[in-house]
């Protein structure tokens, strides 16, 4: 005879329901915690932003390690609720056929990472040795360049940009230079053969995953970022017009008074009008976002150059997709720290004049780091001109020689 409840239930029957509640709630937590597993799983990438933290490959395989553990604890638990309860028979006989299941996805995935840690431990083995490993730069410079621009590049390469064995010096120091371009609308057409003769002859491009474009300047910028922090891990990643002149050993010394601030944006900060009138230059399609007419920009850095830390570089490449660009890249690359604990900082060495502004403060021992005319937004005909802002303003020959960052 069974004892009952208040209910008229049986205890032994309210037991057996009990054990069935709680076995199934039990499989329940651990199929969430399987898909958990299986959403760190998706990506392919080598480093994850997740929680606020980046999360590596290896700590992705430990969660996976962990929640097979679990599944299979789970399907142990399931095994010994069918030998307690025989009035379930039926409930557990299906979902040991569904943890079957799993356990089928489960090894599959466990080989496929298998296969993907053993092909990641490879590559790193061959990088190291061949040499290839990930070096610390200090700075990387991305000169921003266009199709029609040849004679520009070569006036830059004639004056501030060191060429052959000079080069090669400048990165054992740890800086990088490179002339940014992404491709033409009509991709392997004459224009991008001119550029991969040109990088030939040079070796000093860098070539983006990006349609060249005027009005897409900002998607360029967020590109340029993206790729550079992938490929040279260094403290300071700069963009930098080809029609301006550059001190290199000065900017270094600048940079290096913030190499210690993690997330820092260094430039000459303005707030210029915001152009509500159709067909002038900078007009702004999206001024209504700024107020009433007549108002400014928030401070950001001009764009013939600025700097950006390790931090924010890495922040930008993470949520490249979901940044808003617009039709000013300095102005998109200002918006995307508006909210983020970033320092602004204002440095006027960073947008001196050509001669004779940048000479007299040479005199007076402050030595621009760049130069170029505002009317011009860069050097006011620059091929003809950039030889002679360096001879006037340009550093001591032995300047980076010397410079220690």
């Amino acid at each position: 005879m069974s004892v009952k409840g208040r209910g008229g239930v049986g205890v032994g029957e309210m037991w057996s329901r009990n054990v069935v509640v709680s076995r199934n709630l039990a499989l329940l937590l651990c199929f969430s915690s399987f898909f958990a597993g299986i959403l760190f799983t998706n990506s392919h990438d080598y480093l994850l932003f997740w929680g606020g933290k980046y999360v590596s490959t290896d700590t992705i395989f430990t969660l996976k390690q962990k929640t097979v553990k679990n599944l299979r604890a789970c399907d142990q638990k399931a095994k010994v609720g069918n030998r307690i309860s025989n009035n379930s028979v039926g409930q557990i006989s299906n979902t040991q056929n569904d943890i079957s299941k799993f356990n089928s996805k489960i090894s599959s995935i466990e080989m496929k990472l298998a296969a993907a840690k053993a092909e990641q431990q490879s590559l790193t083995s061959a990088d190291a040795a061949s040499g290839n490993l990930k070096r610390k730069y200090f700075m990387v410079i991305g000169i921003n360049t266009a199709f029609s621009s040849r004679k520009r590049r070569d006036s830059v390469r004639a004056t501030w940009m060191p060429q052959g064995e000079e080069k090669k010096k400048l990165e054992e120091k740890g800086i990088v230079i490179r002339f940014v371009i992404g491709h033409s609308s009509t991709a392997g057409g004459i224009l991008d053969k001119a550029i991969e003769a040109e990088e030939m002859m040079h070796g000093d491009f860098l070539r983006l995953e990006h349609v060249e474009g005027y009005l897409e300047l900002s998607s360029k910028t967020k590109t340029y970022f993206s790729t550079v922090v992938a490929l040279w891990d260094a403290d300071f990643y700069i963009k930098v017009d080809d029609d301006v002149h550059v001190n290199l050993a000065t900017l270094g010394k600048i940079l290096a008074g913030h190499k210690k601030k993690p997330r820092v944006y260094v430039g000459c900060m303005k707030s210029g009008p915001v152009l509500s009138k159709k067909g002038v230059k900078y007009y702004e399609p999206e001024y209504w976002k700024f107020g009433e007419a007549g108002n400014k920009y928030f401070r950001h850095a001009t764009g013939q150059l600025y700097a950006i830390s390790k931090d924010l570089a890495t922040y930008i490449s993470v949520n490249q997709h979901i940044l808003h660009k617009y039709v000013n890249e300095d102005v998109s690359l200002g918006s995307w720290f508006i909210g983020l604990d970033v320092e602004h900082v204002d440095d006027k060495r960073l947008c001196c004049g050509t001669p004779p502004d940048c000479e007299w403060k040479a005199h007076l021992g402050s030595t621009c780091a760049v130069s170029f005319d505002w009317k011009c937004s860069g050097i006011c005909k620059s091929v003809e001109r950039m030889m002679e802002v360096h001879k006037t303003c340009g550093e001591d020959v032995s300047a980076l020689d010397h410079a220690s960052f």
